[in-house]
């Protein structure tokens, strides 16, 4: 506890990193009363049934859980940062196949601000279809008619359309300007404390079911947080698994001799990571898993149509979370091959001077680092798709409520993993250059390092 204090002091005391970090929670402040504020035009008492359909789990418990609880309080951040997130999903992929995007993601920074000012127009757009059906949806999903105060007429659509495009805008700013003058990636800390909004929730719940309804006691509630830490941890070395390709340079010395040298200071390898896309297949692999209940509904009371809707309209179930590994390990594939150049790679390495024992530089490089990248992203997709569907097992197994459970894996979990330690980093990387100790290092503090 007294090194935890003592990290904290020193953070206090380097003046920039103070100003981060207060920048930041600053703006995590804003963002989360933003989530508490009701669109006009809606009783906010009314809303009740729409809070008991997200907190079941499913789709609707998702983005509620990524919105911070918005999305069931019809606030003016209803539609959280989810649309600037599927936007830029499309423009990376859309980088695969449009020759423009190539030519713009070789242009360094000038071709990165195009990027972002096209993500930032699709992201409009994605509001724009997105709010009315938002809005229109609000009926089906329980909320009664007499909630809308002023009626459904252009004038609350148009009015409420425009505050949650701008809601949703409002966000992405927020997020930028977090990436850029705090702390950490902004829209992933939004993201993440919208989780985490929702965990004490879920857990006093959960507490309430064991404890007062005599359903496990005290000690089931331990065993669980036990289970949970442990996934945690394994997340966290999923996260920070990498396969370290040994690299050699070859420097000509002042005396004409050459010398084994890493062009980047100590480091003499290549970190491929076990995990290298992230949160990416589970959320490829959740938008194709509403397609089967869906087709299941458009085949009607056949056979093939009740089976389809009994397996694949439950989140938990047998057959629906089978199609979710599969689909996961598919796409971890996909997205591995489309993010890790390792062409690049190779050209980057032959051009520093640097080469792989016993693997010539070029196409044999290339070749090789795709060959090891396909034999880590094996079991990197394996572990990532248990992960994946952790919940549903802890689920069934243990009777866990289904809005506890989502903490116990799947996006969620890992997406509050994979920033707390990017944010931990940066912190860190603060802490070290002024010759402090950092928050994942032991010891003396480095004051008197040089």
């Amino acid at each position: 506890m007294r090194k935890v204090l003592e990290t904290l002091y020193n953070i206090y005391k380097i003046e920039e990193l103070r100003d981060r970090v207060v920048l930041t929670l600053g703006m995590l402040l804003v963002y989360r009363l933003g989530a508490q504020v009701v669109l006009p035009g809606i009783d906010p008492v009314q809303l009740a049934a729409l809070s008991t359909r997200t907190e079941g789990g499913g789709l609707l418990g998702i983005l509620n859980a990524f919105t911070g609880g918005a999305f069931a309080n019809a606030s003016l951040f209803a539609l959280g940062i989810m649309p600037y997130i599927s936007a830029s999903i499309v423009v990376q992929l859309m980088g695969i196949a449009v020759p423009y995007l190539q030519k713009l993601q070789k242009e360094g920074e000038s071709g990165r601000k195009k990027i972002n000012q096209i993500t930032r127009w699709l992201t409009i757009l994605i509001c724009i279809v997105q709010a009315p059906a938002y809005l229109y949806g609000l009926s089906a999903l329980g909320v009664p008619e007499s909630a809308f105060i002023l009626g459904k007429g252009p004038l609350f659509i148009i009015s409420s359309v425009i505050i949650l495009v701008t809601g949703t805008i409002f966000a992405m700013w927020l997020g930028e300007k977090i990436t850029d003058k705090g702390i950490g990636n902004g829209i992933s800390l939004l993201i993440m404390v919208g989780i985490i909004a929702t965990l004490p929730l879920s857990f006093t719940q959960e507490f309430v079911s064991r404890v007062s309804e005599n359903n496990g006691g005290l000690m089931l509630i331990l065993i669980e947080l036990v289970l949970w830490i442990v996934i945690i941890l394994l997340s966290i070395l999923l996260t920070l698994a990498v396969r370290r390709i040994p690299v050699q340079y070859a420097r000509r010395a002042a005396g004409g001799a050459t010398s084994d040298r890493s062009a980047y200071g100590s480091r003499q390898y290549i970190p491929l990571k076990l995990n290298a896309s992230g949160v990416m297949p589970i959320i490829f692999a959740q938008a194709i898993m509403f397609a089967p209940a869906a087709l299941g509904g458009v085949l009607g009371d056949s056979d093939t149509g009740q089976w389809l809707q009994t397996n694949f309209s439950d989140i938990f179930g047998l057959w629906y979370n089978i199609l979710f590994a599969v689909l996961i390990v598919i796409f971890t594939y996909f997205y591995t091959a489309i993010t890790v150049p390792t062409n690049k790679m190779s050209d980057d390495l032959k051009r520093s001077g640097g080469f792989v024992p016993g693997i010539r530089p070029g196409n044999e490089t290339s070749e090789y680092l795709d060959t090891v990248m396909s034999h880590i992203t094996f079991p990197g997709s394996l572990f990532l798709a248990g992960i994946a569907i952790f919940p549903a097992i802890v689920v069934k197994l243990i009777g866990i409520q289904q809005g506890w459970a989502l903490f116990f894996g799947g996006t969620s979990l890992l997406i509050m993993v994979g920033v707390a330690i990017d944010t931990i980093q940066q912190v860190n990387s603060y802490l070290l250059n002024r010759h402090y100790d950092g928050l994942m290092k032991t010891g003396k503090t480095r004051r008197n390092a040089n």
